[in-house]
């Protein structure tokens, strides 16, 4: 890290077309003598990820997809800047020397570019929850080990983070995450049976991409971000509540023994805990409207309901059989969402993937990073098989 708040900081955007790559982006080039780019990743937009190269002029500019390398190469010609392509070629950019990673790659395919940067002892900004879903004992024996520093940016995990007492975690009582219960919260499961990929990633305040959206429309996306936040900050899964609030004001709170309860609250604005990570451990200047809690006028909060979400339960039960079962449970999520995304399958059909492959598959140990990979990948074989069996 700079030492010094204002010392210009070299960054990497890993996943720099994404939701929340692109406010990422929008927030450096508001100050670009202070964050230089190293380099920035995309899966296979060529066409914005030239278009913010071309910008901000990083170093490299990687696509994840290999065919693309040839049109990326072509958009850069002249720019300076150098372009590459493949997985391979996405990890390596994580593991350049830049002070700051952001690592927005969504899934499971952003585990060994994180890895790559936290092995570095850098320090890596997250928006991809799945990494300490798969991984999530083994990331953070490596953030120990080469002294990296981890900094959550979904919403929820940046306020926990901020008012969360590290110094004295005995004193955390238990942690609350705030689900704004997307938008089937006030549905029946009838009308989520007949329910399409369009209104699924209708989501009522925030602004994010199609699976984090229909993550939110079946609640799976607040079982991931339970098992993260057990990891991340070392609370029993039995201390972790989840509390709805379709305002999204109050992003999470801590609880403490004296009874005392911290909470952070903001507009629903992902440059927020973006420049909180970004500028850390000093605070940026943000575009993100000013919260108005007189026009607000009231914050409501409600008990999720278990019955209508089943997911919430899944991955509660993932964490308490421990082993492979987050993994599973991830890679289950990842074909069942883009399942659903590719109309094979119907809305509540998401779940009953995911807790057949849970069923299907023994929660082993996992003990290295090579038995991430084999869950992952048996899940996916087992998932795939049961979206074949269930389609519309």
């Amino acid at each position: 890290m700079a030492e010094t708040d204002s010392a210009p900081r070299r960054v990497t955007i890993l996943g720099s077309t994404g939701s929340v790559g692109t406010q990422t982006v929008d927030l450096v080039a508001r100050d670009p003598e202070r964050f230089p780019v190293e380099a920035l990743t995309a899966n296979r937009n060529v066409a914005l990820l030239a278009e913010q190269a071309r910008m901000l002029r990083p170093r490299v500019a990687v696509v994840a997809d290999p065919a693309a390398y040839g049109a990326l190469k072509d958009a850069l010609a002249g720019t300076g800047v150098e372009a590459a392509a493949g997985p391979q070629a996405v990890e390596e950019a994580a593991a350049r020397p830049s002070d700051w990673v952001m690592a927005a790659i969504v899934g499971a395919a952003g585990l060994e570019p994180t890895l790559a940067a936290v092995r570095r002892g850098a320090c890596v900004a997250f928006a991809n929850k799945e990494v300490l879903v798969c991984a999530g004992a083994l990331m953070m024996e490596e953030v120990k080990a080469r002294g990296a520093t981890l900094l959550p940016v979904d919403s929820e995990h940046s306020a926990i983070y901020q008012v969360f007492d590290f110094a004295r975690r005995e004193s955390v009582e238990r942690l609350i995450l705030t689900a704004s219960g997307g938008p089937f919260r006030t549905r029946d499961r009838a009308f989520m049976a007949a329910a399409t990929p369009e209104q699924a990633v209708a989501h009522p305040t925030w602004d994010m991409g199609a699976k984090i959206s229909v993550d939110s429309a079946t609640m799976m996306n607040k079982g991931l971000e339970l098992i993260e936040a057990h990891f991340l900050f070392g609370i029993p899964e039995g201390r972790i509540d989840i509390l709805v609030h379709p305002q999204s004001v109050v992003h999470s709170l801590v609880e403490y023994v004296d009874g005392s309860v911290l909470a952070q609250l903001g507009t629903p604005d992902m440059r927020t805990p973006i420049a909180y990570a970004l500028g850390w451990p000093a605070r940026l200047a943000t575009p993100a409207a000013r919260l108005d809690l007189a026009r607000s006028a009231s914050l409501t909060f409600e008990a999720p309901d278990p019955e209508r979400f089943p997911a919430l339960r899944l991955a509660r039960a993932a964490l308490q059989s421990g082993g492979a079962a987050p993994t599973i449970l991830n890679a289950a999520n990842e074909v069942a969402v883009q399942a659903f995304l590719d109309r094979r399958v119907g809305f509540l059909g998401i779940e009953r993937i995911v807790e057949d492959t849970l069923a299907a598959l023994p929660h082993r140990p996992l003990g290295a990073l090579a038995d991430v990979r084999q869950a992952d990948g048996e899940a996916r074989r087992v998932a795939a098989g049961r979206v074949a069996a269930i389609g519309l």
